[in-house]
């Protein structure tokens, strides 16, 4: 007889679920009221069309479902946006939306940084280099300029990207960073990538060995003195 009971995997997915409403809802409060509403309006409009056409028991499944789906929509839109503006503005947040990527690009976080917390993070894939930097405007200029003239050492013939984080003029919003990456060109090959990434890894990476934590620093942390590729 098959049990009744839920499934470890179904009781993990559940426990995942409450706790990003929970995250969501901190930042939201108001996210119940609307996704329930988009639940109530789908499911209402499907009824009230299944009356009129004599099917109400048909459509009221479809428009069950199709309820289902709207609040899922709605909820997973407005908890993204939550996390976005909880992280937004934390050094290192670029680095976890960086770690989410889809497959075919491989991210090296901070592969240069100052002493004030700006980074610039590394991501290779099909569309060549993409450095991301994040911190003062004034100071990731020469950050950036430094990482590529370092780099041109050994990809020179490689195209490089680079994505400054923020909200003003020039700059990409941090919830926009994937979207911008994923749009680029795709101009290698993945044997291309390949060779691009084992060149890199040559010059080694300011982290390498440092312990630090994925996702975005605490605020107030402070480089270490001595040590590191620091600029």
């Amino acid at each position: 007889m098959a049990s009744s009971e839920p499934t470890p995997e179904k009781t993990g997915r559940l426990k995942q679920i409450a706790l990003t409403y929970k995250m969501t809802r901190r930042a939201d409060p108001k996210v119940g009221l609307i996704v329930a509403g988009v639940g109530i309006l789908v499911l209402g409009a499907a009824l009230g069309v299944g009356f009129l056409i004599g099917h109400p028991v048909y459509l009221g499944i479809v428009g069950f479902l199709l309820s289902l789906l709207g609040m899922a929509i709605v909820f997973g839109r407005r908890a993204e946006a939550a996390a976005f503006g909880q992280m937004e503005g934390q050094p290192g947040a670029a680095a976890a939306v960086l770690d989410n990527m889809k497959r075919g690009w491989t991210v090296t976080p901070a592969v240069a940084m100052t002493r004030q917390q700006d980074v610039v993070h590394r991501a290779v894939g099909k569309a060549g280099i993409v450095l991301v930097a994040e911190g003062n405007p004034n100071r990731l200029k020469g950050l950036l300029a430094a990482e590529k003239k370092r780099m041109n050492r050994v990809v020179a013939d490689v195209p490089v990207h680079d994505v400054v984080v923020g909200n003003d003029e020039g700059q990409v919003p941090l919830k926009k960073v994937r979207t911008t990456l994923m749009k680029l060109p795709r101009v290698l090959q993945g044997p291309q990538v390949t060779q691009v990434n084992d060149r890199l890894k040559a010059l080694g990476d300011l982290m390498s060995n440092m312990p630090v934590p994925k996702g975005p620093m605490p605020k107030g942390m402070r480089m270490p003195k001595g040590g590191g590729k620091l600029r």
